[in-house]
């Protein structure tokens, strides 16, 4: 018997986010590459349309109405901050792209925190089941589920409607074993689009990887939708297995670890160090780690031994009332050490800091400031606090999110809920962070010309070129903090 037809999908799309397709650094989605691989090797028939670089989501249509498939996956990435989200237009594209399939007598299946998170509006606008969470394997038992004609019963992990009433089957155990998963479906995908972008904007050509799934610490507003609190790891030969495959095929240099956490299982990353150097890779990476983690063991040095570029810490808060209060479980003393040891090692560092925390006060934001310009990361990324369902912090403002729960694109900034201080606060406090932070760096930059120290003078002579066109914007800033404090 003919097996199944599947077209599979992502529901992202940078061109509907003017801050991520700005940045010019787009990676392909690698979640949807998983289950595309794990269709294939059950002998599926895959094609696959990338959503992440089109300008308009309508432009499946035409690869829906020329292809043979009679399934349409829609399948987001779990390993993404920017899925985990739930961007409002991403959720609008996606309800649009399930009703077409729907109209051409498609059976349409989604798996993304959003769907997981809003099931019952997926089903709404067109999806005939949604998985819920950690979706391959449930993903290939609901293909064989619905080709035998089996009970849809025994399928863990999804939800469907059968004669008018929605079903809501029990949650699919988490997958321990990542080492059986297939290596994600790279042949299916054009990588030129990505290669172009990446070589015009920057001097290195970077892919994504996953290495781990889930984060075992408890931070209260972190997302958990897929994976929850557990935490599994692939071994380093297989991670070092795809990452030869990689650079054999693509000829990448630079790879983007996409885990919540990397590093964590005691000598992972002494083993990877090793296996690199065994068979003479040569590539960067960057991650994202705890500044906790970066004190244990000898972690740093292997780190920086293997290739570790830029290491994205939560830092948070220079606030240890505020790290307390989002279960953080890090201390502001860590990350003022771990950075100093980074910095040491020539790894560079950069901080997530998030404002508008349930709560934080102008000495909260003024001793996260104070942290920023003490120890100048390498790069800042700041968000306002968003409450992301499954999450404690989200059961604490849930009541404030009647006019708005979710951010139209990861531009928005908007608080949701009742703070000390009100929306705009939070959008000025994020623009005079950055006047601050680029003001210093360009004196740091001046003095380091002055002091005939080595380095990139374009790269100091632009960063004192910014600091000049962020000052006058500072003040101004400053100015309207002021105001917008006072307002409330």
């Amino acid at each position: 018997m003919n097996k199944a037809k599947v077209i599979c999908t992502n529901g992202y799309f940078y061109q509907y986010d003017k801050k991520q397709m700005s940045f010019a650094q787009p990676y392909p989605p690698l979640g949807t590459l998983y289950a595309a691989a794990v269709l294939e090797k059950a002998d599926y028939e895959v094609s696959f349309f990338d959503n992440n670089l089109v300008k308009d989501h309508r432009e499946i249509y035409k690869h829906i109405d020329a292809s043979e498939a009679t399934f349409l996956l829609i399948y987001d990435d779990g390993f993404n901050y920017l899925t985990k989200m739930c961007l409002t237009n991403m959720r609008e594209a996606c309800f649009d792209i399930l009703a077409y399939a729907k109209s051409k007598g498609m059976q349409t299946m989604i798996c993304s925190s959003d769907s997981t998170d809003h099931f019952m509006e997926y089903h709404e606008r067109g999806a005939d089941f949604v998985l819920h969470g950690e979706g391959e394997l449930t993903l290939e038992e609901l293909m064989k589920t619905l080709e035998s004609y089996s009970d849809l019963k025994e399928v863990h992990g999804i939800s469907y409607y059968i004669n008018e009433a929605l079903n809501k089957n029990p949650k699919r155990a988490i997958k321990k074993e990542l080492d059986e998963l297939p290596f994600p479906a790279w042949h299916l995908l054009d990588l030129k689009d990505y290669k172009q972008i990446w070589q015009t904007k920057h001097d290195y050509y970077a892919l994504n990887i996953a290495t781990t799934r889930g984060c075992p610490y408890k931070c209260n507003w972190c997302a958990k939708p897929i994976y929850g609190n557990r935490y599994n790891t692939r071994s380093p030969k297989k991670v070092i297995d795809e990452i030869a495959i990689l650079i054999d095929k693509f000829k990448v240099d630079y790879f983007w670890v996409c885990d919540d956490i990397f590093g964590l299982k005691p000598g992972w990353v002494q083993e990877f160090n090793a296996l690199k150097k065994e068979r003479g890779l040569k590539f960067k990476y960057k991650i994202q780690s705890r500044v906790d983690l970066m004190l244990k063991e000898n972690n740093l040095d292997a780190l920086a031994d293997s290739g570790a570029d830029i290491i994205w810490v939560g830092a948070e808060s220079g606030s240890q009332r505020i790290l307390d209060a989002m279960d953080k479980g890090t201390k502001v003393e860590q990350i003022y050490e771990a950075t100093q040891l980074l910095k040491d090692r020539n790894v560079k560092v950069a901080f997530f800091l998030q404002f508008g925390y349930l709560g934080e006060t102008w000495s909260d934001i003024k001793q996260t400031l104070k942290m920023v310009l003490d120890l100048m990361p390498d790069e800042i990324g700041i968000s306002v606090s968003y409450p992301l369902p499954g999450t404690k912090f989200h059961e604490m403002v849930k009541s404030d999110l009647i006019e708005k729960a979710n951010w139209t694109d990861s531009d928005d900034l908007d608080l949701m809920f009742e703070n000390n201080y009100p929306p705009l606060f939070y959008k000025t406090l994020h623009r005079y962070i950055h006047n601050r932070y680029s003001i210093k760096k360009g004196w740091m930059s001046f003095l380091s010309i002055a002091a005939l120290k080595k380095g990139s003078f374009t790269t100091k002579a632009r960063d004192i070129a910014k600091s000049i066109y962020h000052l006058p914007l500072g003040i101004y800033h400053a100015f309207l903090l002021s105001r917008y404090k006072s307002s409330k």
